[in-house]
């Protein structure tokens, strides 16, 4: 007899800022408790390559799979690397990873976007993880960029996208996601010491319904980046 399919998953987004944290050490291992605090089912990363010399992982693949329940999504752009301009995604072992690629944005400065989509006991999502520019018009530009690219995939799959949008106020690119997504209510992840900005979101299709969200907060996570993790528990209306 097969398990009946899941009711909902639970998924994360994290800058972890190149796995250094707030005292200026780079300790992946933190990062790594720290997803294992939050246990989500699907976690988008930014920040998770090195920006210099050969742009390695910050989290040592090895150290994923003899740490955590996760595995990467192969992008293998770079070699030793794990994404794309940064990001990435993590999910747990069991899934099913039916496609993937990665996103190319109009950009000012390096910066991008990877898509995935992902089969979890019995639950099918099209992710979508992403790290948008500082500068507030390339902002607007590669959100919609986004948005087109999710419009246009074949077929439609519940979608879920998240990231570090760098959006300070309540306008701007947020304003663009609206007109296709919907919010969920993860509170102020920016400073991770003392958070009250709001950079990093997570947005879905309307048809998923968010049944709880949140910022992880935990002494760890205060220390691991300057970032927190967001999260939020979501399933089919």
């Amino acid at each position: 007899m097969s398990a009946a399919p899941r009711a909902s998953i639970k998924v994360a987004s994290y800058n972890i800022r190149k796995a250094v944290g707030t005292d200026r050490q780079r300790r992946p291992e933190r990062i790594l408790s720290v997803l294992n605090e939050i246990g989500a089912d699907i976690v988008c990363l930014q920040e998770a390559d090195r920006r210099l010399g050969a742009r390695l992982s910050a989290l040592p693949f090895e150290a994923i799979a003899r740490e955590t329940p996760y595995k990467a999504v192969p992008y293998e752009i770079r070699p030793g690397g794990m994404g794309w301009h940064g990001n990435a995604i993590l999910v747990r072992r069991e899934a099913e990873i039916l496609n993937h690629r990665a996103l190319v944005l109009p950009v000012l400065e390096p910066r991008g976007a990877v898509m995935a989509d992902i089969a979890l006991d019995g639950l099918t999502f099209r992710v979508v993880g992403m790290h948008l520019d500082l500068s507030g018009l390339w902002r607007r530009k590669q959100a919609r960029a986004v948005i087109d690219h999710v419009a246009d995939c074949d077929g439609h799959i519940p979608a879920v996208l998240m990231g570090d949008l760098n959006e300070w106020g309540s306008a701007g690119c947020l304003k663009d996601f609206m007109s296709a997504f919907q919010f969920a209510p993860t509170g102020p992840s920016f400073h991770a010491s003392r958070p009250i900005a709001r950079l990093d979101r997570i947005m879905t299709t309307p048809d998923l319904a968010v049944m709880d969200a949140g910022t992880h907060h935990s002494s760890l996570a205060r220390r691991a980046s300057d970032h927190l993790p967001i999260w939020a528990t979501v399933g089919l209306r």
